[in-house]
């Protein structure tokens, strides 16, 4: 929004019209920031999930190695 206000003052453009290109400026990169977010938050969170379920698969099979082993253990006393 600066930036056209700064444009408009350098090329001595009307305050109304550059008020109205800033505005659009304005809403065209909220939204651009708003589907950029999107994105970032719909990225991280797969990346983050993927993450976690691979982890708990380790621990599982962690527990299920582990009483494996006990079971030969306590079958070979």
């Amino acid at each position: 929004m600066g930036l056209v206000g700064l444009r408009g003052a350098i090329l001595g453009e009307f305050a109304s019209s550059v008020a109205q290109e800033a505005i659009i400026a304005l809403v065209v990169f909220s939204g651009i920031g708003f589907v950029a977010g999107w994105i970032a938050d719909y990225l991280i969170r797969d990346s983050l999930e993927r993450k976690y379920r691979a982890r708990v698969e380790w621990y599982r099979d962690g527990l299920v190695d582990a009483g494996g082993e006990e079971e030969k253990s306590s079958s070979e006393s």
